[in-house]
C-alpha cells in the first residue's frame, strides 16, 4: 500500500532533523529512501523549502525594467507540526539593487548574489549569481540570458509571447514560469508552470510543468524531454539544491553560483555523479560536509575553498 502523504511528510521532516545531527552517518539510508518513491523528493524539498521566513515585494509602479528592492531571505527555525520539528537553516542569500553605472539593459551577478527584475508587463526574471541577462529596450517582452542561470515568471499575452534566448537558442512561453541554465556550450530548461515551445521554428519541442531538457551546443537531434521534480524547479531561489544522477563537476558550478563556493572536483573523483539534495547552509563547511557523504568522497581544505577526493 502506497504511504499517505502525512506518513512522508514526517518522515522528511525526519530526516531533516537527524542531518543537522554532527554525528549523522545515514547518507546511504536517506539517498535511499529518496529512490524509493518520486514523492519523497518532492515532499522533502517542500519541507526544506518552506523553513525560512521570505521578505515581502513592496509594490510600486515600475519601468521597463527594474531591480526590485527586497529584504535579504532570513534563516528561521519555525516548529513544524505543533512545534515537532526543529527546521533546517538556509544560509541568507542577498538580493542586491543594480549598480546605477551599468547598462540598464545589461544586468550582471556575482557569484552567490541574486536579483529580481521586474517588467512592465508584470513579468518577472529571478537571477541567480554568476548571470548575465540581457533586457530588450526595444523590446520589452525579450530577454536574452548570456550566462548562468534565472527563472522567469512570464505573463502570457496571445499575440505578444515573451522570447528568451540562450545560446543560439528560443524558449518562447505560452503562459509560464520556467528555469533555464547556460552552461558552457550546453542549456538547460525545465518547466515548473505552464508550457513553452523550445525553438519552435526548429526542433518544436513543447515543455509542459514537469518537463525539462538538456541541450548541448552540437546536438542535431531535437533534445530528449524529462520528467523533472516540479517541486525542485528553480530550488536555488530558497537555497536548495536537488540531483538525480549529476556530475560531481555541475554540482560544483551550481555551488559556485548560488552559494559563492568554490568547489573544485580531483581526477579521481571526476566520474561521479551525485543524487540527493543539498541545503545551502549559512556554515558553509556543513554543505560541503553533506555533499562528500552523499556523493562518497572526501571533503579536503584548500584555499579558500574546498577539493573532493576519493
Amino acid at each position: 500500500m502506497r504511504p499517505d502523504i502525512d506518513s512522508i511528510e514526517a518522515r522528511a521532516i525526519d530526516w531533516l532533523i537527524r542531518q543537522r545531527d554532527p554525528a549523522f552517518d545515514d547518507w546511504d539510508g536517506f539517498t535511499d529512501w529518496l529512490g524509493e518513491d518520486p514523492d519523497h523528493a518532492a515532499i522533502y524539498d517542500t519541507v526544506a523549502s518552506l523553513d525560512q521566513d521570505l521578505g515581502a515585494l513592496p509594490p510600486a509602479v515600475r519601468p521597463m525594467a527594474a531591480t526590485v528592492p527586497t529584504t535579504p531571505r532570513r534563516a528561521s527555525r519555525r516548529g513544524w507540526f505543533g512545534g515537532a520539528m526543529a527546521a533546517a537553516l538556509v544560509a541568507v542569500i542577498g538580493l542586491s539593487t543594480l549598480n546605477p553605472f551599468a547598462s540598464a539593459d545589461r544586468i550582471e551577478t556575482a557569484a552567490g548574489e541574486q536579483r529580481i527584475i521586474e517588467l512592465a508587463d508584470g513579468s518577472r526574471i529571478e537571477i541567480n549569481g554568476g548571470s548575465v541577462v540581457e533586457i530588450g529596450k526595444d523590446r520589452p517582452r525579450f530577454a536574452r540570458l548570456e550566462s548562468g542561470e534565472a527563472m522567469f515568471h512570464v505573463v502570457h499575452r496571445d499575440n505578444d509571447p515573451f522570447v528568451v534566448e540562450t545560446g543560439g537558442n528560443r524558449i518562447v512561453d505560452l503562459g509560464t514560469a520556467f528555469n533555464v541554465v547556460r552552461r558552457e556550450r550546453q542549456t538547460s530548461v525545465a518547466v515548473s508552470e505552464g508550457i513553452v515551445l523550445y525553438n519552435p521554428d526548429r526542433d518544436k519541442v513543447r515543455l509542459v510543468a514537469g518537463k525539462a531538457i538538456e541541450v548541448r551546443d552540437d546536438d542535431r537531434k531535437a533534445p530528449v524531454v524529462q520528467d523533472v521534480d516540479v517541486a525542485s524547479i528553480g530550488g536555488w531561489r530558497s537555497g536548495l539544491l536537488v540531483y538525480n544522477g549529476a556530475p560531481l563537476a555541475v554540482v560544483a558550478e551550481d555551488l559556485k553560483r548560488t552559494a559563492g563556493m568554490d568547489v573544485r572536483i580531483a581526477p579521481a573523483a571526476a566520474d561521479l555523479s551525485f543524487r540527493g539534495a543539498l541545503i545551502i547552509d549559512k556554515n558553509r563547511g556543513r554543505t560541503i560536509a553533506d555533499l562528500a557523504a552523499l556523493s562518497g568522497t572526501k571533503a579536503q581544505r584548500q584555499g579558500d575553498g574546498w577539493i573532493l577526493t576519493r
